[in-house]
Formats: C-alpha cells, sequence, structure tokens
C-alpha cells in the first residue's frame, strides 16, 4: 500500500467563507457592516485632523487618542475591506502571505490599543492625582517614550505570530470558516502539532491585556479615592467628566473582547456563525463608537470640532470658487 503525502508548505491561497451559516444574509449583513466602517473612518479621521490643527488640543491626553484613532482604522481597514470583498464580489481567495499580515495587524492593532488605553489612564491618574506634577511627568519627551514603548512592545508580542505560522505544513484543506486570518483559526488547518501556537496565541497577548486591564484598574481606583476626597461637588464633577469618556472607551473595548474570547474558548455549543459574527462587530463597532463617545462627552473636542467646520466655511465662502 502506498502513501500519497498532500503536505504543502505555504499554501499558495486560502480561502475565507465568510459567515458560514449566513450566506443568504451575506448582502443584508454587509449593508451595516459597510456603514459601520465608512463612519469609523470617518470619525476618527476627522478626530484625528481636529487634534492636529486645534492647538488647544496640542496635550498628552490627546496625542494618545490620535493613537487610539490611528489603531481604529487599522483594524477595521485591516479586516472590513475583506469581508466585503467576500459578501458583495464573492471574492474568497487570499494569499498566505497576505493573511499572515492580516494575521499580524489584527493582533497587533488589539495589544497595542490596549496599551493606549493604559497610557490614557496614567495620563488622567497624573492629571487628578497629582496635577501639579502633570507638566513635569508627562513632557513630550516622555509621552514619545510611552509611544514608542507601545509600539515596540505590540510589535514584539505579536511578531512570533508569523514565525509560528511559516513554520506549519498545510494539507488537506485551504478553507478557513471566517471573513478574515487570524492566528488559531488558521494555525488548526496545520497538519502539525500546534500546541505552541495555542498556548503562545492565547497565553502571550491575553496575560499582557489582563496586566493592563489591572494597571488601568488600579489607575482608576486611585483616581475615585482622589475624586472623592476633593472638597466641592462640582470639583469631583468636573474630575469625574473628564474620566467619563475614557472609561466608557474602556468598556467598549474590554467588554467585548473578552466575551469574544471567552465565548470562542468555552462556548462550544454556540454556533460558529455567532462566533464569526461578533469577531466582525467586534473589529468595527468600537472603532466607530469611540470618535462618537469622545466627541459627545468631551467639551474640548465638541468646541474644537465646531471650530474647524466653522473654519473650513469661513474659508470656502472667502475663496474666489465659494
Amino acid at each position: 500500500m502506498t502513501h500519497t503525502n498532500f503536505t504543502i508548505f505555504h499554501p499558495g491561497v486560502f480561502v475565507l467563507l465568510g459567515i458560514p451559516g449566513l450566506e443568504a444574509y451575506h448582502i443584508w449583513l454587509s449593508i451595516p457592516l459597510c456603514l459601520m466602517y465608512i463612519t469609523a473612518l470617518l470619525g476618527n479621521s476627522m478626530l484625528i485632523v481636529v487634534i492636529i490643527t486645534e492647538r488647544n488640543l496640542h496635550e498628552p491626553m490627546y496625542f494618545f487618542l490620535s493613537m487610539l484613532a490611528i489603531t481604529d482604522i487599522l483594524l477595521s481597514t485591516t479586516t472590513v475591506p475583506k469581508a466585503l470583498a467576500i459578501f458583495w464580489l464573492h471574492a474568497h481567495d487570499i494569499t498566505f502571505d497576505a493573511c499572515v499580515t492580516q494575521v499580524f495587524f489584527v493582533h497587533t492593532m488589539f495589544v497595542g490599543e490596549s496599551a493606549i488605553l493604559l497610557a490614557m489612564a496614567f495620563d488622567r491618574f497624573v492629571a487628578i492625582c497629582a496635577p501639579l506634577r502633570y507638566t513635569t511627568v508627562l513632557t513630550w519627551p516622555a509621552v514619545g517614550r510611552i509611544a514608542v514603548a507601545i509600539v515596540i512592545r505590540s510589535f514584539c508580542i505579536i511578531f512570533p505570530v508569523i514565525f509560528l505560522l511559516k513554520r506549519l505544513p498545510f494539507c488537506q484543506t485551504n478553507i478557513i470558516p471566517h471573513s478574515y486570518c487570524e492566528h488559531i483559526g488558521v494555525a488548526r488547518l496545520a497538519c502539525a502539532d500546534i500546541t505552541v501556537n495555542i498556548w503562545y496565541g492565547f497565553s502571550v497577548p491575553i496575560v499582557m491585556v489582563i496586566f493592563d486591564v489591572i494597571l488601568i484598574a488600579v489607575s482608576y481606583s486611585l483616581i475615585l479615592q482622589a475624586v472623592f476626597r476633593l472638597p466641592s461637588q462640582d470639583a469631583r464633577h468636573k474630575a469625574l467628566s473628564t474620566c467619563g469618556s475614557h472609561l466608557c472607551i474602556i468598556l467598549m473595548f474590554y467588554v467585548p473582547s473578552f466575551f469574544t474570547l471567552l465565548t470562542h474558548r468555552f462556548g462550544h455549543n454556540i454556533p460558529r456563525h455567532v462566533h464569526i459574527l461578533l469577531a466582525n462587530l467586534y473589529v468595527v463597532v468600537p472603532p466607530m463608537l469611540n470618535p462618537i463617545v469622545y466627541g459627545v462627552k468631551t467639551k474640548q473636542i465638541r468646541e474644537s470640532v465646531i471650530h474647524w467646520f466653522f473654519g473650513i466655511k469661513t474659508w470656502c465662502c472667502a475663496s474666489p470658487l465659494g
């Protein structure tokens, strides 16, 4: 009896199915997904432009917010256009290198956004608990070092995933039952032991994110203690209002991410299409809501957006073509 080896290293293409079980609804699902993606792009782009152009927003808090907006744009742009291509054009094929690149950016943006939220919590901690030292602690060189550390940490944590995937032999099938590539989903197609992939994929990024969550929780517990020691109610209200938008962003990021992780890991009775639908919503809903929350709850951003729009209107009316 002869044995035929069908193992292929680095297959040319993978086939993304979209949302298996909901193929008949792909067009209908694509409409809200597209609208949310456009809203996320416009909202975060506007936020970045306003922060850059308005001098009163040239503060560490808004610098970290612009980093968050860039991360949200990259996260949604890495995944949503391909999903829409599957839903609209039946473009299911994705090359191996493009798939690995998508894995890298999806997970890097996740770890990076968690680190940015930690930096924003530290900013609020210094601003409320040590306001007199704010300008000496969060100097622009210090803020720059924090930004570089966020990028380096995210890169170093996720970069090994590329080698963990490239070392695997693939055989039998190249079909991925998802609308985008993610680490464990790709690794499960391999004809080899993926224990290292599972342990690294679940342990290292999640441990780092949990570490961020603990530090954020400690920061806000100290912030709340400091706020409730303030003498006047107006001072307490002002201090809490400056943290309200950040707390909303934290909840919108961590609650869906941990819910998705736990249901994916332990929710074996939950249908696969529910997992994939949640994964698609996760990469577009928080990026869509983040600029809206900050725009609504932060007075400085509201006023700057209005000033920016009035500035554009005045320029257009004053120009020869206006």
